[in-house]
């Protein structure tokens, strides 16, 4: 691969590094908003992040299968594209979204942590209904006996 080829390949990376880190910061201010509602009952803040979220995901994901013949081509020639001016940058730009993501991640995992917690709390909660549903139905058999049927008249009968 000559060095212009490879100069070329290293300013497309760079480019498409940078629309994904443009992203991928977006994810993480939707990550840190899912996080904040997850303690609170407001659902409709949730799922609007959550839409946002797999917008975000989508151009990503579109950005990340254009960018993948790049890398590989970067990859296996990375003796040679290593002498090239910007290619340091890229890698370190490489380095930066994968900690972004790393954060973004961790995030994520305190959310999804939280809405088990409080799903365990509904789940309790709902137990809790039922017992005392229970308890209440027995209570009012006791209050209310049933009518006994007129079993005296039928054995005089």
């Amino acid at each position: 691969m000559t060095v212009p080829d490879l100069v070329e390949l290293i300013e497309q990376y760079r480019a498409g590094l940078d629309a994904e880190m443009n992203l991928l910061r977006q994810l993480a201010q939707v990550s840190a908003r899912q996080n904040a509602v997850t303690g609170t009952d407001d659902v409709a803040t949730f799922n609007e992040a959550a839409d946002e979220r797999d917008r975000l995901m989508q151009s990503l994901v579109t950005i990340e299968a254009g960018l993948r013949y790049i890398r590989q081509q970067l990859t296996e020639h990375r003796a040679q594209a290593s002498r090239v001016p910007g290619f340091d940058e890229v890698v370190a730009m490489h380095k930066d979204a994968a900690l972004l993501v790393g954060n973004i991640l961790s995030t994520d995992e305190k959310s999804i942590a939280a809405l088990a917690d409080a799903e365990l709390a509904r789940r309790s909660a709902v137990a809790g209904i039922e017992r005392g549903e229970t308890t209440l139905a027995a209570y009012r058999r006791v209050l209310t006996p049933p009518v006994a049927s007129a079993t005296l008249v039928n054995r005089r009968g």
